[in-house]
């Protein structure tokens, strides 16, 4: 397709957790490439055992 773009939920880094909200930590993994919009992915950290969305 011409102008296909792919879908940006799917370009998120795995190497860079990304920061917990609740405790600042970064021992966090994603969970699922898509959250409720594609400029989201859900996220769960390990340290407080909280899942969490994060902007991509």
């Amino acid at each position: 397709m011409r102008g296909h773009r792919p879908d940006p939920s799917t370009e998120t880094s795995e190497t860079e957790p990304a920061s917990c909200p609740y405790c600042g930590g970064d021992n966090t993994e994603r969970d699922h490439p898509k959250g409720p919009s594609l400029c989201r992915s859900m996220h769960y950290c390990r340290d407080c055992e909280e899942p969490f969305e994060a902007f991509q």
